[in-house]
C-alpha cells in the first residue's frame, strides 16, 4: 500500500459508541482524543500528546464491551461498532483506586500550582486516601535551572519519553526494583553533576512537580500567559511567557511550526536578562573631555563617570545633529549597523533611514559576518538566498548531510529533528573538523582537516561524476555550466585529496554515492562552512552537489544553510545589506532602484554601499567619521578587536541603540535605551522562512522605548516626515514592495502567529518546498560554479603552530550581552574556556581547569582549558561570547572576496600553559569578571 493510500485509510472515519452515543473517531486518533473532541475528559497522567503514548499509569483505563480486561484510553485506536464507556463503575472504581493511590506517596509540600494528581482528584471526589506512604527521597536541588522533586514522582516516565524520544538527550532513565525504582540522572548522579544540558523538556512534560522551575517558580499565581517567539537562534521556537506583576517567571513552549512545543536551556531559562539591574532606562550623553580609546572601558552598573543622564528630547537632538553634521559636508562618511535580533519592521525602518536619511547604501549587519558567502554563491547560483526546505523536512529525507555546523549547541531544537530522523532510520552524514554530538548518531561521520572544505566537497563531485551518478535529465532541463564543473572536477580525485583532507578515498566515494543514490537527501550547513576566506567557494560545492544530483525541489532535498540569529533571515529579507534593497533587489539595478524611488519619494544612491569590515577599516582610515549602530556589537563580534574597537574610538559622532551599556556603547556618544524583546511587538522570520510574531509580555523599565519609536524620531530629525505608530504600518509598506511576503496580512499574523513565505496572494498557504518546477533566475536555471583550492589566509607556522576554531556555547548567544546576563545561563557556563584534545593539554603541561594562553599575531588571551577529544590535535576551539577572553582578540579580518565575510573560522594561533586569571586586575582592559556582570 502506498503512502497516499495509507493516508487516505488513516482519514477514513470510524463510527462507534461512547458513552452510549454514537460518535464519528478515525483509525489514526486515540480512544482518549476522540473523547475529549467530543467533551468527555478521561483521567490521565503518564499520557500527553506530545509523547509517545505508554499507558503505564492506569488513570485513564474505560471499559470496552466484550472485553474482559480494562483498556487504557491512551493506547486504543477505536474501530468499527466498538463500545466503549469511560464511566462505568468497573472503570471509575480502577481509576480512583489508581489515584488514591498516588495520592498516598504524594508529599505534603507542593512544588506546582497544577499537580495533576490533585486536579484528577478532586475531580473524581477521591477523599483522603487510606494507604501508608513509602519513605520519601531528599530533594535534588544541585542544577541552577531545574529542582528534583521525587517525592512527587509517581513514575508516569513522561520525563523519560522527554529526554530519550524527544529531545534525544539520553540523561534521564529509570532504575532499580520494585518500591526502590525510581528516576535516575546519568548513572544516578545529581541532576546538576549530569551530562543534561537543560532544556526543559522534563520539566515540561511532568504532571506533578517532580521536576520543576528552580527557586518555586511553579508555585507564583501568573497574572498573565503572552505567546511570543523565542530571541534566540534561527529555528524560531514560539513559546509562552508566565507573566506576574510585570515580570517573567517561566517560559514554555508552544506548539509552533519549527518546535512543536520544544526548547532548549536559552528559549526556557535565558529569560531574565530583561529584567537585570544593568539594563538601560534613561538616554545617556558622553560627557565633555571624556575620550576614546581602543582600551577605553566602562563599569556598565556604574557610568556618571563617562556619561550623563538626558532626555529623550535632548538625546536625539544631539545623536541627529551629529549625524546631520556630517551628512551634510560628507554623506559617504555616514553608515548603520542594524540588528538580527530586532524585527523585521525594525530592520526595514533602519535600511530605510541610512538609504533616505544618511543618502547611502552604507547599512549592514551581522549576517555579513555568519552566513554572507552562504548568501553570495545562493544568489549567484539560483538567485534566491533563502534555504529551499525547512528544517524538521530531514523526516521525509533518507539521506542527512551536515557540514560545518553544531546544531546541539547552535540549534538544538533543529539538532532534536536531526536526532529523530536517525532513530527513525534515515542515514546522517556528518563532516567537521570537529567531532560533535551529533556524530553519537551519525551513519558516516567525516572529521576532515580545518581549512579543507573544498577539497572533500570536490571530491565527492569527483566520485559521482566518475561512478554516473547525476541525474542527466535534471542537469540538462534545469542547469547551466555543467560541463565546466565537469572539467573543473577531474583533478580532485578522492585518491588525490585524501591526503590533503584527512578522509579516506574510500569513505568519500561511499559517502558520495549514498548522496547521490538516495530518494531524497538534503543538506544542512553552519558557520564552519561560511566563515572561511573560500567561504563561498565551499557553499558552491554545496549547490553543485545539489544540482548534479537532482536533489531538490522535493520534499526531504535540498539546500538549507542554518542560520545564525532569531532575525538574521528576516533583517536580510527587509534590506539590510548594502548591495540590495529590501527582497534582495539590487541597488544599481535600474527597475529596483526606480521602484523604491518612487515608494519612497525621493532620488536614491545606485552605488552599493560598504559592509560591517570595510566600513570598519573606512572608520579606522577616517572616511567614515559617523555611525548609528542598533543592537549590535561590534566591538565583540568584529575581527581584529583591536583594530575594530580603534577604528570606533577614531568616529566623530558615534549613537547606540541597545539595552545594555555593551562594549560597542562604551565608545558612544550618545546612548538610546531601547526595548528588550519581550517588551514590544513586531515579526521576525526564522531560518524556515517563517515570519512569526513577537507580542509584548512586559512594560519597558524606565524610560526605555521601543526601536521603532527611536528610529521614528531618529528619522524625523533628520529631515524625513515619518508617522509610523504601529509595526503593522510597516509591515503593510513592506508588503507592497517585498514580492515574498505580499500576500501575508498583519491580520493573518495575529491570528496565526506564523506563515511560511513565499506567499504571494493573501491565502496563499505558504510555500514550505521552493524550487519546485524552476529557479527564480532570468532563464529559470540554476548555474554551476566550480571551486579551486584557495588555503586560508593565515597558516600555522613555527611561531603559531595551532589553529583557531571560534563558535558558540549552548549557554550562550553571540558577544554574550544578553546571556551573561541571564542567571541560569551564567551560572551553567561562567568563565571562559578553551577546548583542545587531551592529548594537546598533555603536551602542554597543562590539567583541565588550567590556564591557558592562546595568542595571535593580533593579540592574546588567558582562559580556562578544557579537554575536548572531538576537538582535532592541533586545534583551539574557543566560544566568542566572554569578553574578558574574547576570542575575537585574536581572529584574523582577512575576507573573502565575494561574500565579504572574515575567516574567523582559521587563524594561526600558540598556545601556552598559564597566564594571567581572567578578571584579574589588570587582565580584560582593567576590569574583574565581577565588575563587568555584577
Amino acid at each position: 500500500m502506498d503512502r497516499v493510500t495509507q493516508q487516505q485509510v488513516a482519514m477514513m472515519p470510524i463510527e462507534f459508541k461512547l458513552n452510549g452515543q454514537t460518535v464519528v473517531g478515525r483509525p489514526d486518533e486515540l480512544i482518549i482524543e476522540t473523547a475529549r473532541r467530543h467533551g468527555i475528559s478521561i483521567p490521565h497522567l503518564c499520557y500527553t500528546r506530545t509523547l509517545r503514548p505508554d499507558g503505564n499509569c492506569r488513570a485513564c483505563v474505560v471499559e470496552v464491551k466484550g472485553e474482559r480486561a480494562l483498556a487504557p484510553s491512551c493506547c486504543r485506536f477505536p474501530t468499527q461498532g466498538m463500545e466503549v464507556t469511560t464511566d462505568s463503575a468497573r472503570a471509575l472504581t480502577s481509576q480512583k483506586m489508581v489515584l488514591e493511590l498516588l495520592l498516598a506517596d504524594m508529599p505534603e509540600h507542593e512544588y506546582t500550582l497544577s499537580n495533576k494528581v490533585d486536579v484528577w482528584a478532586r475531580k473524581l471526589k477521591v477523599g483522603k486516601p487510606r494507604f501508608r506512604s513509602r519513605p520519601q527521597p531528599r530533594a535534588d536541588l544541585s542544577h541552577p535551572a531545574i529542582a528534583v522533586n521525587l517525592d512527587a514522582c509517581i513514575q508516569c516516565t513522561r520525563c523519560v519519553r522527554a529526554c530519550r524520544e524527544e529531545q534525544v538527550n539520553d540523561v534521564i532513565g529509570y532504575a532499580g526494583r520494585g518500591d526502590h525504582s525510581k528516576i535516575v540522572f546519568d548513572f544516578d548522579d545529581p541532576m546538576g553533576e549530569s551530562t543534561c544540558v537543560a532544556c526543559g523538556e522534563c520539566v515540561q512534560a511532568c504532571p506533578t512537580g517532580a521536576l520543576m522551575p528552580a527557586r518555586d517558580a511553579g508555585l507564583q499565581a501568573i497574572d498573565k500567559k503572552v505567546d511570543s517567539v523565542c530571541p534566540f537562534c534561527g529555528v524560531g521556537c514560539l513559546l509562552t511567557y508566565h507573566v506576574k506583576e510585570n515580570k517573567i517567571q517561566f517560559v514554555t513552549g508552544k506548539d509552533g511550526p519549527s518546535n512543536h512545543g520544544r526548547l532548549c536551556v536559552k528559549g526556557r531559562y535565558g529569560f531574565d536578562y530583561a529584567h537585570h539591574p544593568h539594563r538601560l532606562t534613561k538616554p545617556l550623553i558622553r560627557k565633555p573631555g571624556v575620550g576614546k580609546s581602543a582600551d577605553f572601558v566602562v563599569d556598565p552598573g556604574n557610568w556618571s563617570e563617562v556619561f550623563r543622564e538626558a532626555s529623550w528630547e535632548e538625546a536625539l537632538d544631539v545623536a541627529a545633529k551629529g549625524l546631520a553634521r556630517i551628512r551634510d559636508e560628507d554623506r559617504y562618511a555616514l553608515a548603520g549597523f542594524g540588528s538580527a535580533k530586532g524585527s523585521n519592521e525594525e530592520a526595514f525602518l533602519f535600511q530605510k533611514l541610512v538609504r533616505t536619511g544618511f543618502g547611502t547604501n552604507n547599512v549592514d549587519h551581522c549576517t555579513r559576518l555568519c552566513h554572507a558567502s552562504s548568501v553570495a554563491a545562493l544568489m549567484e547560483g539560483i538567485n534566491s538566498g533563502a534555504v529551499s526546505n525547512q528544517v524538521n523536512d530531514v523526516q521525509n529525507a533518507e539521506v542527512i548531510f551536515l557540514i560545518g555546523a553544531n546544531p546541539t549547541s547552535n540549534h538544538p531544537v533543529a539538532a532534536t529533528w536531526m536526532k529523530n530522523a536517525a532513530k527513525n532510520g534515515v542515514k546522517l552524514i556528518v563532516a567537521d573538523p570537529r567531532r560533535n554530538e551529533l556524530a553519537r548518531y551519525a551513519t558516516q561521520f567525516l572529521q576532515f582537516k580545518p581549512d579543507t572544505d573544498v577539497a572533500l566537497l570536490n571530491a565527492m563531485i569527483h566520485s559521482i561524476i566518475d561512478e554516473d551518478l547525476v541525474d542527466k535529465k535534471f542537469i540538462a532541463e534545469r542547469t547551466s555550466g555543467f560541463e565546466a564543473l565537469k572539467e573543473n572536477a577531474k583533478s580532485f580525485s578522492p585518491e588525490k585529496m585524501a591526503p590533503v583532507c584527512g578522509v579516506p578515498a574510500q569513505t568519500i566515494r561511499e559517502v558520495a554515492r549514498l548522496y547521490a543514490t538516495s530518494k531524497g537527501s538534503m543538506i544542512l550547513w553552519g558557520m564552519g562552512i561560511s566563515q572561511h576566506v573560500h567561504g563561498t567557494d565551499n557553499a558552491r560545492c554545496l549547490i553543485a552537489l545539489t544540482l548534479m544530483t537532482g536533489q531538490i525541489g522535493r520534499p526531504g532535498t535540498g539546500l538549507h544553510p542554518l542560520r545564525g540569529q532569531n532575525n538574521v533571515q528576516g533583517a536580510s529579507d527587509s534590506g539590510l545589506i548594502p548591495m540590495v534593497f529590501p527582497d534582495y533587489q539590487r541597488v544599481d539595478h535600474p527597475d529596483a532602484n526606480q521602484r523604491f524611488e518612487k515608494l519612497w519619494g525621493m532620488a536614491l544612491d545606485k552605488k552599493p554601499g560598504l559592509t560591517v569590515v570595510e566600513i570598519m577599516n573606512a572608520a579606522y582610515d577616517g572616511s567614515i567619521r559617523g555611525m548609528y549602530i542598533m543592537g549590535e556589537n561590534p566591538a565583540m563580534s568584529d575581527p581584529d578587536l583591536e583594530h575594530a574597537r580603534t577604528a570606533m574610538a577614531r568616529l566623530e559622532h558615534l549613537v547606540v541603540q541597545d539595552i545594555f551599556l555593551t562594549e560597542t556603547a562604551y565608545l558612544a556618544d550618545v546612548v538610546l535605551p531601547a526595548t528588550a524583546w519581550p517588551e514590544k511587538e513586531g515579526s521576525v522570520t526564522n531560518t524556515d522562512r517563517m515570519v512569526q510574531l513577537g507580542r509584548r509580555a512586559l512594560e519597558a523599565p524606565g524610560e526605555a522605548r521601543e526601536d521603532l519609536w527611536i528610529i521614528v524620531e531618529l528619522a524625523k530629525r533628520l529631515g524625513l516626515s515619518w508617522n509610523y505608530s504601529h509595526p503593522r504600518e510597516v509591515f503593510d509598506e513592506m508588503r507592497s514592495c517585498m514580492d515574498s511576503i505580499k500576500g501575508i496580512t498583519w491580520e493573518r499574523l495575529e491570528r496565526d502567529s506564523s506563515v511560511t513565505y513565499p506567499c504571494e496572494n493573501e491565502g496563499d498557504p505558504g510555500q514550505p518546498v521552493v524550487f519546485q518546477t524552476h529557479f527564480p533566475t532570468a532563464t529559470g536555471r540554476a548555474k554551476f560554479v566550480p571551486a579551486d583550492l584557495i588555503g586560508a589566509a593565515e597558516q600555522p607556522d613555527r611561531d603559531y603552530p595551532m589553529v583557531l576554531i571560534t563558535g558558540r556555547q549552548l549557554e550562550h548567544w553571540h558577544t554574550g550581552a544578553i546571556t551573561r546576563r541571564s542567571g541560569v545561563l551564567d551560572a551553567i557556563e561562567p568563565e571562559p574556556v578553551a577546548s583542545l584534545h587531551p592529548l594537546d593539554l598533555a603536551a602542554l603541561g597543562a590539567k583541565p581547569g588550567e590556564l591557558v594562553t592562546v595568542e595571535s599575531r593580533r593579540g592574546k588571551i588567558a582562559l580556562y582549558a578544557r579537554a575536548d577529544a572531538g576537538t582535532p590535535r592541533g586545534a583551539v576551539f574557543i566560544p566568542f561570547c566572554y569578553y574578558e577572553a574574547a576570542a575575537n582578540e585574536l581572529t584574523n579580518p582577512a575576507l573573502d572576496p565575494f561574500g565579504k565575510i572574515p575567516e574567523f573560522k582559521y587563524c594561526a594561533v600558540r598556545v601556552t600553559r598559564g597566564g594571567q586569571r581572567p578578571g584579574d586586575p589588570g587582565y580584560g582592559k582593567g576590569r574583574t569578571l565581577g565588575e563587568l556582570y555584577g
